[in-house]
């Protein structure tokens, strides 16, 4: 008899467990969420504000301005193009190498897994550790690739230290670093592509160029944006390669957001336009990220009513 009254009861159990268990498994997400929203919410707080830590009687809510005076100052402007040129620059020359080793490595075999994982070791190493391993190859004095550079005739290459060459410096510490991601990336997309058009193609006669420009190129476009897109985010939001090998020098040569947001921050105590810098870095790279996010959608949908 206990038996049977106690059946209700554990119905009654299963049917609240049931019921409350989405609500435990989506917990950890609102504390994710909680924990982005509160440091953004921070944020946009100070970018309103007229604070600088120097000068803490002189805060209060200037409702905008910091924003406003972007318009006018060539500081911000120079740190835009700086940003965007850039991400520009390391997103496109990693796509070509990544896309290009990729290739190469198509083919399964015992050799070219082996090379892929080696290929990974540069990602291995922390940023700011690859800027100071190149600020020293590139030393004047005893730095290998300044070596090889005056080898090759060039004997006054002063690169980081250069305003004309600092950016092509910080680009290909970032290219040698991230270039297996894009890499690793598209191999994987390459390796999944299915067969039969290619076997198609090579019945007909299709030269390989043709091949890879009408089929893998095409059937490639999505994970190429998905590369393309993880990349630019962190691109656009580079800190620890540049601070660390010229701290946004010569002058305000590399001077990106996240590093003119540093110096602000803690050189100029300006926490008020530190944060309304970061706060537009975050609009940038959400407009970017709608946009890629909109195309990825497009080509997979496409791809879905080819097939």
């Amino acid at each position: 008899m206990s038996v049977q009254a106690d059946m209700p009861v554990m119905r009654r159990s299963s049917r609240l467990s049931r019921t409350m268990l989405p609500y435990l498994l989506s917990l950890p997400a609102l504390l994710v969420c909680i924990g982005i929203l509160i440091p953004f919410g921070t944020a946009v707080y100070y970018s309103l504000q007229r604070y600088r830590m120097s000068q803490p009687w002189n805060r209060g809510m200037n409702w905008g301005e910091n924003y406003l005076n972007f318009f006018t100052d060539s500081d911000f402007w120079n740190t835009l193009q700086v940003s965007l040129t850039y991400a520009g620059l390391t997103v496109v020359l990693e796509l070509l190498l990544g896309l290009g080793i990729a290739l190469l490595l198509q083919k399964r075999s015992r050799v070219n897994n082996f090379v892929s994982i080696m290929l990974l070791m540069p990602l291995m190493t922390a940023p700011a550790l690859a800027a100071l391993m190149f600020k020293l190859m590139t030393n004047s004095n005893f730095g290998i690739l300044s070596y090889f550079m005056q080898l090759a005739g060039f004997h006054d290459f002063r690169w980081a230290s250069s305003p004309d060459t600092a950016l092509l410096t910080v680009v290909l510490v970032d290219v040698w670093v991230y270039t297996p991601f894009i890499m690793i990336l598209l191999l994987a997309g390459l390796r999944s592509l299915p067969t039969q058009p290619f076997e198609a193609a090579a019945l007909d006669g299709v030269p390989r160029l043709e091949q890879f420009w009408r089929i893998t190129l095409p059937m490639l476009s999505p994970y190429i944006l998905t590369a393309a897109l993880f990349r630019l985010l962190d691109s656009i939001q580079q800190f620890d390669i540049i601070y660390a090998m010229t701290q946004g020098g010569p002058g305000d040569r590399l001077m990106v957001f996240q590093v003119e947001a540093y110096l602000n921050f803690f050189q100029s105590t300006n926490v008020g336009r530190s944060a309304a810098l970061l706060m537009i870095l975050w609009a940038i790279t959400y407009v970017l990220s709608n946009i890629f996010v909109k195309n990825w959608l497009r080509l997979r949908e496409r791809a879905k009513g080819e097939a």
